[in-house]
């Protein structure tokens, strides 16, 4: 493992004070002073311990794929930066600015979902839950939900970065750690996010010993793994999905800009297709400015190879493609977007797909949930 992390051991005993306020507030919930909400549907929550970039939306992309052919699903986000306020139902209107980078990626993607963002994620699941009946979702997904106990999810998945595990790290703001990591009880799924290709089951059993589980805990290992090239401007771009390979055989020169919470992984996958790579590099969830676009423009304009390409994230790309009047049109050929997507390692897909799908089929709680196939979808 990486773990090159670093704790401000100097700021221990401010962690201290913070994790003795966050104990406090789970045992009020763990002793029912506060209240927990269940739901009539299953509610499964993908989160971490920690804040941001352990993979939490390509996890729940994947199980948007994995459920919405059978189901009707529902994602539901907080919707972070977003300029709206309270519960928004993404529709044909929506934008980031509506609803928020992420929720706006999966909503552009799956349209065969509901996309919804509430800070309140009670309110939130009420509102999904009072939709028509055709329209009502069968399962819903909590996206980064860990830390929002008013809500008890039927099913808890937690991520965990290879790179930075929580049984390694320390509570804020020492470290990166929400919530001591004792609380890691509470998932009934752990998965070690971002492993590299040559992840081993050595490493798998270290790793186990490390995050110290209980024994019904499952663990699973995931990495990514990127996609083609795909036009962040389709309809301004005659190549509809491009290849890094043949970029790398005819010595492309490449710009890559990210706002994202770890961009290191991206960063060394495509240096691997190049060797004249320049990077710009923004805060997690950054707000292209004009004058943002303008300094991409001149870097961009300054390579003087003619083989060039600028190369941004799925989460970017969105954010980009949502102000269209921004950028030159003469750009717009040339900017690409990496998807990526979740990979299960060491041959465990088939036991993670499995526990999803018994625990769906298992849960029966009311009348009206039944798998979409016999009573409908949008």
């Amino acid at each position: 493992m990486v773990g090159n992390f670093q704790i401000n051991k100097w700021l221990l005993p401010l962690s201290w004070l913070y994790g003795l306020g966050v104990t406090v507030r789970n045992k009020l919930f763990d002793g029912r002073i506060l209240p927990s909400e269940e739901f009539p549907v299953p509610v499964i929550s993908i989160g971490n311990l920690t804040i941001g970039g352990t993979g939490k939306t390509p996890h729940t992309e994947y199980l948007i794929r994995l459920l919405s052919s059978n189901y009707r699903v529902a994602v539901l986000s907080r919707g972070y930066k977003r300029k709206s306020k309270g519960y928004v139902l993404a529709g044909e209107n929506a934008s980031c600015q509506s609803i928020g980078d992420e929720p706006f990626q999966m909503f552009r993607k799956f349209p065969q979902i509901l996309v919804a963002v509430d800070g309140d994620r009670r309110r939130g699941i009420r509102q999904l839950l009072a939709l028509s009946e055709e329209q009502r979702p069968q399962i819903v997904l909590l996206d980064d939900a860990f830390q929002h106990r008013y809500v008890k999810p039927s099913l808890s998945i937690l991520l965990t970065d290879y790179n930075r595990l929580f049984s390694e790290d320390a509570l804020l703001p020492a470290g990166r750690l929400r919530e001591p990591q004792n609380q890691k009880k509470r998932a009934q799924i752990v998965v070690v996010t971002k492993c590299p290709d040559s992840f081993s089951s050595e490493e798998f059993s270290l790793i186990q010993k490390k995050l110290d589980l209980f024994p019904e805990q499952e663990l699973f290992a995931t990495s990514y793994q990127y996609k083609g090239l795909l036009p962040v401007f389709p309809e301004n771009n005659p190549v509809k999905k491009e290849n890094l390979d043949r970029l790398k055989k005819e010595a492309y020169s490449l710009l890559l800009i990210a706002g994202i919470a770890n961009p290191d992984p991206l960063i060394r996958y495509v240096k691997s297709y190049t060797d004249d790579l320049q990077t710009l590099i923004y805060a997690d969830h950054h707000a292209f400015t004009k004058k943002d676009i303008s300094e991409i423009i001149q870097i961009f304009t300054e390579i003087k190879h003619n083989k060039k390409l600028l190369l941004t994230t799925e989460k970017d790309a969105v954010r980009l493609a949502d102000q269209p009047g921004n950028i030159p049109e003469a750009l717009k050929p040339f900017l690409f977007y990496i998807p990526i997507e979740v990979r299960f390692q060491l041959n465990q897909e088939r036991l993670f797909i499995q526990n999803i799908e018994q625990y769906v089929k298992n849960f029966a709680r009311n009348s009206f949930f039944s798998p979409a196939s016999d009573s409908g979808r949008n």
